[in-house]
Order: C-alpha cells, then structure tokens, then sequence
C-alpha cells in the first residue's frame, strides 16, 4: 500500500472510509478482537440508515465489529491510542501521517492552525502519536558494531540572564539536559534516552541496558568515562576529536553526531522549547524516524500503526509527569 496526502484525501472523503483504512493497516483482511485477540471471527454490525446514533442523538459513520468467540462489541480503536478520541478519525489519520513524513517533526501549534483544533487537543494527539513511537519494551540487545555519544540538550549560556551567565561562567552545561545515544550500525537503528549526567557508572548503566558488550564492537570518542566500559565489549575502538579526528581505522562516531544535528536543529527550528519532563517521548519520535528513515513514508506510517494498541496514554497523568 503506497499513498501521500493527495491519495490520502481522495481515499478518505469521510470517517467510514476513515474506519475502513485504518482496518486495512492494521488488521488486513481478518478483524482481530481487542478483547479476547482471536484473529477472524468477528462480523460486522451493520447500522440502520446512514449510520450509527449516539445516545446525544448525533449519528456516526464508526465501524462496529462483534466477536464470536467472547461476544464483545468493538472498533478498531479499542485498546489503542485513539480509544476514547473525541477528534474526528479522519484528522487523526492526516496527522499520523504528517508526523510520519516529516522529518523535523511538526509543531502543536501547526497541527492547531491546519486542522482547527485546540492548543490542548494538538498538544495532547501529537504526544499519543509519540507514545506510539516508543520502541517495543522488550526489544532485545543490540550486537555488532555500536556507536555511543552524549549530546547536551539547552539553550545557550550567552542567552541567559547577566546574573545567571556570570554564576555559572566555569560550568558552561550547567541547567542543559544530557542525551545519550546508540546507534547499530549495521541496523541503523538508533536508542536515545535522558541521563543525569556524563560519569562514567552513569553511561555504563545505560550502555549495558541495550547492547550485549561481550558481542559488540564500540566506538566512541576520546572521552575517559568510555575507557573501562569498552574493557567489557569485543572491541573498543576510539576517534580523537580534539585532534581534529573523526575517522580512524573504520571507527567513528559520524553515525550519532547526524543523529545529533538533526535532532537540535528541529527541537529548536519547529518546536522551540522542549521540557524536560516531556524530552523522552520527543526522543523517542525522532528515534522512530531515524531508524525507519530508509522506508518510504507509507510504511512507516503502517509500522506505526502496528505500535498503536497497548499505548493509551491520558491527560491528566501526561500533565503531572515529574
């Protein structure tokens, strides 16, 4: 299945045909209960007249299914991160795939304006379609060759107040949020995560919780908190960038500082500011697109869909996170 926004738009004239794609992309030809998960036994409730009418009086075009086996009614929204959306399917489908074609991501505040949402209700799909994003929790460890770097996440100390900037004239990283990041070279798949800090027990923690370092090639920098860490794996090979030296003997970390450029310059082109709280889960967006970068952008919005059920995530708890 190949589309873009135009065929999209000619294929989904309304929330029926909204339905009927998002069934196709996530269950092909046989409907799949959310309830109980037995595949291809559930039939269709067909609605009286032009569609469905709530209990307000108001009718909808939603696709209702019924399982055979556990007798439960269901949409192909159940159990994902459009259960309980308010906004139309429609919308939902032209965002997904915006969020998947776009390569520095797309801002709240642009979703709001083309579609005539709300700052919140913009606010709040854009970070469902993120959670979706998230790898699977029980993704294995990577082996082969790893390339790992940290990266600081903040504005410039030049741009802070004269009092702060003075305050903190010898502790230029102070107040900036440290990112760190994995990338198999072999896969191009790339794992990023917030750290507390550069220490070495820090970065070897948070090494050893993706990568299988007896079986794994390293490449890093210079930087001493790698040295013991790459006693542990395979092979632990270096480049010297205060030498000026980024390639050596096929080790490089080149890899991960593209990952790097491209993940500053849309955090500060197309979002602007970005939260702590909330950084994971843009990490976790930008790590979804660097490792599908080599599908086209229809694929990846069916990988996608494939991660929707099981990622609900409400407003509230999203609004109190530490």
């Amino acid at each position: 299945m190949s589309f873009n926004v135009l065929t999209l738009s000619e294929r989904i004239p309304d929330e029926a045909a909204a339905y009927r794609f998002l069934e196709e992309l996530r269950w092909g030809d046989e409907p799949v209960c959310p309830h109980c998960g037995v595949i291809g036994n559930s039939y269709f409730l067909n609605a009286k007249g032009e569609g469905r009418k709530t209990r307000t009086g108001k009718v909808s075009q939603r696709r209702v299914w019924k399982c055979g086996a556990c007798r439960k009614q269901f949409t192909v929204l159940v159990g994902t991160i459009f259960h309980g959306t308010k906004i139309p399917l429609r919308t939902w489908v032209f965002v997904v795939f915006e969020m998947c074609a776009s390569k520095n991501g797309v801002s709240a505040r642009e979703i709001q304006r083309k579609y005539g949402l709300s700052p919140k209700s913009a606010w709040f799909m854009l970070h469902r379609i993120r959670e979706a994003m998230k790898r699977e929790p029980l993704a294995g460890l990577l082996s082969g060759t790893v390339i790992a770097d940290e990266t600081w996440i903040g504005g410039e100390p030049r741009n802070r107040h004269r009092r702060v900037r003075h305050a903190q004239d010898n502790h230029a990283q102070d107040n900036k949020t440290v990112v760190f990041s994995l990338v198999h070279r072999e896969s191009g798949e790339v794992r990023s995560r917030v750290i507390p800090n550069v220490r070495r027990d820090t970065l070897r923690a948070a090494i050893e919780a993706e990568v299988d370092l007896p079986n794994t090639v390293l490449h890093t920098d210079e930087a001493k908190a790698y040295t013991r860490i790459g006693w542990k794996a395979a092979d632990h090979k270096t480049v010297t960038h205060k030498m000026s030296e980024y390639v050596r003997d096929g080790a490089t970390t080149n890899h991960v500082e593209g990952f790097f450029s491209q993940l500053k310059r849309s955090l500060d082109g197309t979002h602007h500011h970005v939260s702590v709280e909330h950084l994971p889960r843009y990490l976790a967006e930008f790590d979804f697109r660097y490792s599908t970068r080599h599908l086209t952008d229809s694929d990846r919005m069916a990988r996608l869909m494939g991660q929707t059920p099981g990622r609900r995530l409400s407003y509230k708890p999203l609004r109190r996170e530490p």
